[in-house]
């Protein structure tokens, strides 16, 4: 059973909660876990006001090239600390020819230039690297990929856009308000069948909609944290991305000491519990024996419901997607899910398991358990298996795991994200494929809905997946068969890493960069003027809008290192219109100025006036933490976006790096594709701290006052915007 409580609540001893309060909520605050890390961390000298110094920091092959760049752009000499460049999301070179290979020679170049850490392609994914190789007790990681988390391994992983990693490389720091603490009480032990998706999706689908622990910190302790192996506290951690939550830490226990000690970094260990009265802003508690097999429908991993309980609502449940497709895509003829739904059953067409949440040994280990002798049959159904790590691959085969996989028909394939953001086993047009990996948001999977394709994807936990295989696709819960979840335990071999990772002893600055005929600089981009004169190029009125359908993944993953050819992918599959309406706007406004402002009640010097273009959103940026989502629109003349609400800090952060006001607004019903919006003063009001409350004008047939808001702005913030960019902002520091 879980329970949300949203007022403050005092812990004893990580599991009791107390009705009275022995002391002040400000006191037993710092004996949670999370506050003492982030105050060991902190450069600030202030407890409410964050200035982070990270202890490492990670990139993978579609934001590392960006991020270099803008480094370099900056003064970059050293990496001022370990940088992990790892290759798991571009490694399929035959996407864009010698182009995704150039960028890893790029990579490899820069870690023996900067001095830093090259993990090769098909090597490992991101996660699965640093959780083996990076990761310690106490310790804190950024990374340019909003999964990156950690805190099942006693490390709190922040994933960012690239910009804040610049910051970081640049001996700057990441600036945050303190944030609230919420603890996340685990009591009792899984039941059987039940996998770490299971007990993830339980949760996301109780806290997103709501946002209960939106840019909080998730801390989890209580008994139940010691009935979970270490791999299961990984494959729940990893999905608390899909929260919303800033970061996530875990109580490590001997069980962590293991994993370590396997890894051979024992000295990465100290025990870490919070104290024996600590303070939380809010609390969850769950009872993980109440934690049935799950499946999060299509479009969003907080759409999941208990497996039985779709299997009793499947019609209406399925009409409900096939109704969401229908108004993102009203210009294709869809067929209904229910079509699926046959006398025994909803039957699946494609099985996946792969990547940092679903590719971990004990997953696999447990599909293959349950696979042992079976057949997935010779039907359209498939499964796929990507480990993780070629460590945990090595693991598998000495196991015995990846004879009984491949015997049961399933394809055991390389150490690739592809699956998780659309490049890698793309289903037909109108299959439905369960996947254990981290996202199922619309077309992630690579389905192209402006030709005609659009598939679906449901995420389930490996072991009801390895079940629904054997029923030969099926939908069948792993708690419904007898199968020995019994493995050999897991022998980590180093020598897979220490033959094949490049890790620099010392920066060697002589060392040219290899730079690809497609690895291209950033364009200038101009300091932001008094006032500002924007165009509507998009109205976005989906609830949420995504990151993917922003800059999509996918197909777009070989033009990460060229900032106008990405740029030409922006909105593509949201609003096919928008890239023709921002370069048209490029051209146009800085012409109609002297009209425009004719029209405004008062009067306003042209030369004094910025201009772009800006998209008009409910709630943008849930998903990835890639900067392109932002930096696309920027190369194209994006000068804001205006929203209601922002879904993430980090989409949030990535525009104010590419020198976009992140505008708030309650009167979105204002704003028509095509008007124009003028914002006076802007440029005092980001001097002087300015109001809150921002007026400005909306320019269409009529004019009409607006009230905007940019929320709390740190002063870098405010500096970075009005230098018109990151880079702007270091530049101007130099002069």
């Amino acid at each position: 059973m879980l329970k949300l409580i949203s007022h403050g609540v005092y812990v004893r001893d990580g599991r009791e909660v107390l009705e009275t309060a022995p002391q002040s909520a400000e006191e037993a605050r710092k004996g949670t876990i999370a506050w003492q890390i982030l105050q060991a961390h902190n450069k600030s000298g202030d407890e409410r006001q964050l200035r982070l110094r990270f202890d490492s920091l990670t990139s993978h092959d579609i934001t590392y090239v960006g991020i270099l760049q803008t480094a370099r752009a900056s003064g970059l000499k050293a990496f001022p600390m370990p940088y992990v460049l790892t290759n798991c999301h571009n490694s399929l070179c035959a996407v864009g020819g010698t182009i995704n290979e150039d960028d890893h020679r790029f990579a490899l170049s820069a870690a023996q230039k900067y001095g830093g850490i090259f993990v090769p392609p098909h090597l490992a994914v991101i996660h699965s690297y640093n959780r083996e190789q990076m990761t310690g007790c106490g310790r804190m990681i950024l990374g340019s990929d909003s999964h990156t988390r950690y805190g099942a391994l006693g490390t709190m992983g922040v994933g960012e856009g690239g910009g804040e990693l610049v910051k970081q490389l640049l001996c700057h720091t990441y600036d945050i308000p303190m944030p609230e603490i919420v603890g996340v009480l685990l009591t009792g032990k899984p039941r059987h069948g039940v996998g770490p998706m299971d007990v993830a999706l339980t949760l996301v689908g109780a806290l997103f909609p709501n946002g209960f622990v939106k840019n909080r910190v998730m801390e989890f302790i209580g008994d139940g944290v010691a009935s979970l192996p270490v791999e299961f506290r990984n494959g729940i951690d990893v999905m608390t991305t899909e929260t919303a939550c800033l970061s996530s830490i875990w109580q490590t226990d001997g069980a962590v000491k293991e994993y370590f000690r396997i890894h051979g970094r024992e000295d990465a260990f100290h025990p870490l519990s919070p104290a024996p009265l600590a303070y939380y802003d809010r609390l969850i508690t769950l009872d993980l024996s109440t934690v049935r097999p799950m499946i999060a429908l299509p479009f969003h991993p907080s759409n999941a419901y208990p497996l039985d309980e779709f299997r009793s609502h499947a019609r209406e449940l399925l009409s409900q997607v096939d109704a969401s497709a229908r108004a993102s895509y009203p210009n294709l003829s869809l067929p209904s899910l229910t079509a699926k739904i046959h006398p025994d059953g909803f039957h699946a067409d494609q099985g996946v398991i792969a990547g940092c949440s679903g590719g971990t040994y004990d997953n696999l280990c447990q599909a293959a358990n349950i696979l042992n002798g079976q057949s997935i049959g010779n039907g359209a159904f498939s499964l796929s298996c990507y480990p993780g790590s070629q460590p945990a691959a090595l693991a598998l085969l000495r196991a015995g795991a990846t004879e009984k996989l491949l015997s049961a028909g399933a394809i055991l394939r390389e150490c690739f994200c592809g699956p998780c953001f659309g490049a890698g086993d793309t289903p037909s047009t109108g299959d439905f494929s369960i996947r254990h990996v981290t996202r199922n948001f619309p077309n992630r999977e690579g389905s192209k809905p402006g030709e005609g394709q659009l598939s679906y994807v449901a995420l389930m936990d490996a072991r009801s997946i390895a079940a629904t295989a054997r029923s030969g696709g099926r939908l069948t819960g792993a708690d419904e068969i007898d199968y020995d979840e019994s493995q050999p335990p897991y022998r980590f071999d180093a020598s897979v890493y220490e033959k094949r990772v490049f890790i620099a002893a010392k920066p060697q600055p002589e060392t040219p960069l290899i730079m690809g005929p497609n690895i291209r600089d950033w364009p200038e981009f101009p300091a932001l003027k008094e006032h500002l004169l924007l165009r509507v190029v998009s109205v976005l009125n989906d609830e949420v809008t995504t990151t993917d359908e922003l800059i999509p993944s996918g197909e777009t993953s070989s033009y990460r290192s060229n900032p106008m050819r990405l740029a030409e992918f922006a909105l593509s599959r949201r609003d096919p219109g928008y890239v023709s309406r921002a370069k048209a706007t490029a051209q146009e406004l800085p012409q109609q100025i002297e009209a425009l402002l004719a029209m405004l009640p008062e009067r306003y010097a042209p030369q004094d006036v910025s201009t772009g273009s800006t998209i008009s959103a409910n709630k943008p940026g849930d998903g990835s933490a890639r900067e392109q989502a932002a930096s696309c629109q920027r190369v194209l003349g994006g000068a804001a976006n205006i929203a209601r609400e922002y879904a993430t800090k980090r989409y949030r952060s990535n525009l104010m790096n590419w020198g976009m006001l992140p505008f708030l607004t309650e009167e979105r019903d204002a704003l028509s594709l095509g008007c124009h919006v003028f914002v006076p003063n802007i440029g005092r009001i980001l001097r002087e701290g300015g109001p809150d409350r921002i007026p400005a004008w909306v320019i269409g047939e009529t004019v009409v006052p607006i009230t905007l808001s940019l929320g709390n702005l740190t002063p870098s913030e405010r500096k970075i915007l009005l230098c018109g960019s990151l880079i702007g902002y270091y530049r101007s520091a130099a002069e």
